[in-house]
């Protein structure tokens, strides 16, 4: 089969497209045909080996696949890593049939990044009733998707921040009451700003560094900032427990494989998510689709902040 396979850790010139031998699915496990494999942040961060979790070489990356398994199931599906492939095994139990008209890229945008949004806001923000909350990078995969869920869940008051006119545009179509440019420098005065002078309830941030800093800033006593990557990466300023305390703020810190594993925190919330998809409640953003050999290309595009909504790479190309 083809696949993309790094054989040292780096930026985007190190994956490299290889034939490699189709993989055998062991019991637990189920063997895709690869219609489209998405394409995350995260996926950049695991190539130079500084994610969360350490990687090991050689590996062929990517975290999410939908297709068809060899008994014709339709199914969106994590990976520990393959995804970039014709064809991927993966765990049974991370795996969600794919309703009809969900499509392809849709299934995609929700599996990493929908559940990501729906957790920052569910599990770990606990959005209540009328609350303010800030999405930063709002036109990408998971802000998009959680500036629309922000809504959905009883936000009074949901505010974008993004790099560019035309993204700010897209949040304020996706629902949100006020967009703002995301750049670090004033960030906390226009995020008051754009809530009527007030602080913020709940952050969601994901750039770190300064943007990290400012958010917290803006942040109204009982308030939360959830901390979910650091695109800058750049590491923000230490937080103190003093500071925390004076204010009355949360730092609550959010990574997705340690929710997958629990009982109720990874079919129930698809469902939901797949049954706001189906019936247009919820609009996932699907953004450019890559050749599977133009891997690369993408991951500067995203690194570059030049692509809006979920990446996609079809093995067909």
């Amino acid at each position: 089969m083809r696949a993309i396979r790094i054989t040292e850790f780096g930026g985007p010139e190190v994956l490299k497209p290889v034939e490699l031998p189709d993989p055998v699915a062991r019991p637990g496990q189920l063997l895709v045909e690869v219609a489209a494999a998405g394409v995350n942040y995260a996926d950049t961060h695991t190539v130079e080996d500084s994610y969360l979790s350490r990687s090991a070489l050689p590996m062929v990356p990517g975290a999410e696949v939908v297709g068809r398994t060899p008994e014709g199931r339709r199914v969106v599906a994590l990976t520990e890593n393959g995804g970039y492939a014709e064809k991927a095994v993966v765990r049974e139990s991370l795996a969600h049939d794919v309703p009809d008209g969900v499509t392809d890229g849709q299934a995609l945008a929700l599996v990493v990044q929908g559940l990501t949004a729906w957790h920052l806001l569910r599990t770990c923000a606990r959005i209540a009733e009328g609350e303010s909350v800030v999405v930063h990078a709002a036109a990408g995969g998971t802000g998009s998707l959680a500036v629309q869920l922000a809504a959905r869940f009883g936000a009074g008051r949901v505010i974008a921040t993004a790099s560019s006119e035309a993204k700010r545009r897209l949040a304020l179509e996706l629902g949100a009451d006020a967009a703002v440019d995301g750049a670090p420098e004033g960030l906390a005065e226009r995020l008051v700003e754009a809530n009527g002078g007030h602080r913020v309830d709940v952050v969601l941030e994901m750039t770190g560094g300064p943007v990290f800093d400012a958010s917290l800033a803006a942040l109204a006593p009982f308030g939360r900032l959830v901390t979910y990557g650091m695109a800058s990466r750049v590491p923000p300023t230490p937080v103190r427990a003093a500071q925390l305390m004076a204010h009355s703020r949360s730092v609550v810190g959010f990574w997705l494989m340690h929710a997958v594993r629990r009982p109720g925190m990874f079919a129930e919330p698809m469902a939901e998510l797949m049954a706001m998809t189906a019936d247009g409640r919820l609009r996932p953003q699907v953004g450019e689709a890559y050749g599977l050999s133009e891997a690369a290309r993408a991951h500067r595009d995203l690194r570059a902040r030049r692509t809006v909504g979920k990446l996609l790479l079809d093995p067909t190309r």
